[in-house]
């Protein structure tokens, strides 16, 4: 497969870049696969100066994601993926340009000018939750829905989109992120609680020295930036997340 990779390259005067995951193992998860194969993109992108990299998502990969992420308990931001443009870090973006065709109007349209189709072997397996989504699920909910079903996922993942995008910019505009890494949670009281959970995601990611905060952990640290009252919760073995004067900070333990 490599080979003919190559050889279509070649033939269309592109520059085939190739990479081995050298941590692979036997057990790996589709997770780790992912990230492996999107740290490769991002290390090419910046060496060379790419600034686009191209997706061949479509339709039917909208319907996977969708009911992948609704088992896990994803918000609107999770349930929008995958983004037609997604801004990512520094000024590299990822584009996909088919979100708007099924999977068998692509091969059918390869067929149609004597391309050759080559199905991911992985695909026929069920080791991976989205295989067995992709095999089993969805062909089902299909014929369960008796309409369009995967044009009607797509239709509510671009809704869904949108409201992200409104939350997003409502939240900017209120600006509870201070420049010393705090975070105002007087700018939030009496807000929707998807502003303060936004609001609390962002400054989790921004703090590097937190722990990875549980499910459970994390309502609890929404509900007390919703009271706006002075407390202190656990991020991990380095420090605690205190509110103290109507300001949500890292604190270090052993600092006061």
């Amino acid at each position: 497969m490599l080979f003919r990779s190559k050889q279509v390259c070649a033939a269309l005067g592109v520059t085939f870049i190739s990479g081995r995951w050298r941590a692979s193992h036997k057990d790996a998860s589709e997770a780790e696969a992912r990230a492996a194969r999107f740290d490769f993109f991002r290390r090419e992108m910046d060496r060379r100066s790419i600034r686009h990299l191209w997706l061949g998502h479509q339709q039917d990969d909208i319907a996977e994601t969708m009911l992948m992420r609704l088992a896990r308990g994803s918000g609107i931001g999770g349930l929008a993926a995958p983004r037609p443009a997604q801004k990512m870090s520094g000024s590299r973006w990822h584009l996909r340009p088919m979100l708007a065709l099924k999977k068998k109007e692509i091969v059918g349209a390869l067929r149609a000018v004597g391309a050759t189709w080559r199905e991911d072997a992985s695909n026929v397996g069920g080791d991976f939750f989205r295989n067995r989504v992709r095999r089993s699920v969805v062909p089902a909910w299909v014929r369960a829905a008796q309409r369009d079903a995967l044009a009607g996922a797509a239709l509510s993942r671009g809704l869904l989109e949108e409201d992200d995008l409104a939350l997003e910019e409502w939240l900017s505009e209120l600006c509870p992120a201070r420049k010393d890494g705090g975070l105002d949670v007087k700018k939030l009281a009496g807000k929707p609680r998807a502003l303060a959970r936004r609001a609390l995601h962002r400054w989790l990611l921004a703090q590097p020295r937190a722990g990875e905060l549980a499910r459970q952990g994390f309502e609890a640290l929404l509900r007390a930036v919703e009271r706006g009252a002075p407390t202190r919760h656990s991020l991990g073995r380095e420090g605690f997340a205190v509110i103290r004067g109507g300001v949500l900070r890292f604190e270090r333990i052993g600092k006061r």
